[in-house]
């Protein structure tokens, strides 16, 4: 059993007040415990959001770090590694929720020194029906099943759910270079597979329960698609899309698909921040929009 934990919560705009207090409930029933929870704000922009989390410092055991500059996903939560003081480090995004009685003590009872507990996607679906975030999680939950974890536990590892051990995060933390949203978690996975270091995939997880609306959603698929194409030499092997994208640029096809997004683009990305959005286009959208990095690159 591991005797003492840091729960670190990076956050930007989100209201996490609840899930602290959710965490917190459940650490303090744990015999012998000894344990933290930190929230580390990093320079939201949105003062009645702050104003809330601010409430997590009256918590026992509780604290929340203000800081005023946003630093980036990675930076953000190597600073909460950095600030955290006891041996284990517990990761969770801000925007999950707690889906089980007992989440922190199947980590705390869990054997490994790496461990990711996964997500289920909640919500419901009437309401949610035409909200493309929904719409996409709830396509690919299936995906991202325990089982399913681990027949590809580097590839299918996330930062929204995982535990660490202090020493081992150190050795690897999270790349400073992925200040922009996504893809920093695919390289960690990486790294820690050419070190040999096991994964341990586990039954545990948090709750998607938080979807922005279409149009935020599409900006920030835009964004880490801009990322991955930063990053690709680096992120080559890990991404399903980049390896399509990449035989498509081999094979020639990039010129009919690039072709075809300049012309449907706009039209496609209309129908992403509808009403209706499609599972299809936005396959395709992000296809020909990462086709279009690449040749920019290129150029």
């Amino acid at each position: 059993m591991k005797k003492s934990l840091s729960i670190l919560i990076p956050t930007f705009n989100d209201t996490c007040l609840q899930l602290v207090r959710q965490l917190n409930e459940q650490a303090t029933h744990i015999d012998g415990l000894a344990y933290e929870i930190l929230v580390a704000d990093d320079g939201s922009t949105d003062a009645s959001v702050v104003e809330t989390n601010q409430q997590i410092n009256s918590l026992p055991h509780c604290r929340f770090i203000r800081r005023e500059e946003n630093v980036g996903r990675s930076t953000i939560r190597n600073i909460l590694a950095k600030t955290a003081q006891y041996e284990w480090l517990l990761f969770v995004d801000s925007d999950m929720s707690v889906a089980r009685e007992d989440f922190i003590k199947k980590y705390v009872e869990t054997e490994g020194s790496n461990l990711y507990g996964g997500y289920i996607v909640t919500g419901d679906e009437r309401q949610l029906e035409g909200n493309l975030r929904f719409i996409y999680e709830k396509k690919a939950e299936g995906a991202h099943t325990f089982d399913r974890r681990q027949q590809n536990p580097y590839a299918d590892f996330h930062t929204s759910n995982f535990l660490i051990d202090r020493t081992l995060y150190e050795q690897h933390p999270l790349d400073t270079r992925f200040r922009h949203y996504g893809y920093e978690d695919v390289l960690m996975g990486k790294e820690l597979q050419q070190a040999d270091i096991h994964i341990t995939h586990i039954d545990n997880p948090l709750a998607f329960a938080t979807f922005e609306d279409n149009p935020h959603f599409v900006e920030k698929t835009e964004e880490g698609l801009r990322t991955l194409a930063a990053f690709k030499d680096e992120l080559e092997g890990y991404s399903r899309l980049l390896a399509f994208a990449l035989k498509a640029k081999r094979t020639g096809i990039n010129k009919i698909i690039t072709f075809v997004y300049k012309r449907m683009s706009e039209r496609w990305r209309n129908n992403l921040c509808g009403n209706h959005p499609s599972l299809s286009i936005f396959k395709w959208y992000k296809l020909g929009y990462l086709l279009q990095l690449l040749a920019k690159e290129q150029a």
